[in-house]
């Protein structure tokens, strides 16, 4: 007699699942409009500070990063969760400047930046695709994905210090890697139920798609930029 109760239940939280995974993409989309705002923005910006000082430019824009993170964090729960996020996305797209002018200095940096774009957003579609369609647990991929980021910053710290560029070409390609199977990973969480807060999902996968982009970009700079 306890049946019905449970396919209630179940019934329920499939319901809830899919809720959550349906306002994540819309967020997801939402974050979209602040980041193209905010790297055209950052396309005029006059970042010369960062070109002469790399290292502190860089922990600069990471310490600005991580405070709009625990703040989007700490309002995860309100709609002002929401602000932050969107604020976040914005800074981001500021953010991309230094990249974004290096690529326009190129003859070709309009269709790389193209390219980079359409080649993220195949990847996050079709491992998206695979993550809710399959409905497989990835959880197992957690604490391998998790070490191999601490490895990545570690090893783009020390980058910064040797700036060897074959390093830094590997770093991009791994990172494009770990950055993917964490779309996987992230979607995963969402469709058996272990993040039930549709900010925080959005602001995972949105780090997973920026970082996919930044780092597909330095590698179509590398092998494919026609210096003018």
């Amino acid at each position: 007699m306890q049946y019905p109760n449970q396919f209630a239940t179940t019934g329920s939280l499939v319901s809830e699942q899919n809720r959550v995974l349906r306002n994540t993409y819309m967020m997801l989309a939402m974050t979209m409009i602040p980041t193209v705002i905010g790297a055209f923005i950052g396309t005029s910006v006059n970042f010369s500070f960062m070109m002469l000082h790399p290292i502190m430019g860089s922990l600069m824009m990471f310490g600005a990063m991580m405070g709009l993170l625990f703040a989007v964090t700490a309002l995860r729960n309100s709609v002002w969760g929401i602000l932050a996020l969107l604020c976040f996305t914005l800074v981001a797209g500021i953010f991309l400047g230094p990249i974004l002018q290096v690529a326009l200095h190129l003859k070709n940096g309009a269709q790389l930046i193209g390219m980079a774009a359409g080649g993220t957003g195949l990847i996050f579609f079709s491992l998206a695709t695979i993550a809710t369609v399959t409905k497989k647990d990835f959880s197992f991929m957690g604490k391998f994905l998790f070490i191999g980021l601490i490895l990545l910053i570690v090893a783009s710290l020390a980058n910064m210090f040797f700036a060897i560029p074959a390093l830094a070409l590997t770093i991009s390609a791994i990172a494009v890697l770990i950055f993917s199977a964490y779309i996987m990973f992230d979607i995963s969480r969402i469709v058996q139920g272990g993040e039930t807060n549709y900010v925080m999902a959005t602001m995972a996968l949105y780090l997973d798609i920026y970082n996919i982009f930044i780092n597909l970009l330095n590698l179509l700079m590398a092998f494919s930029g026609e210096r003018r």
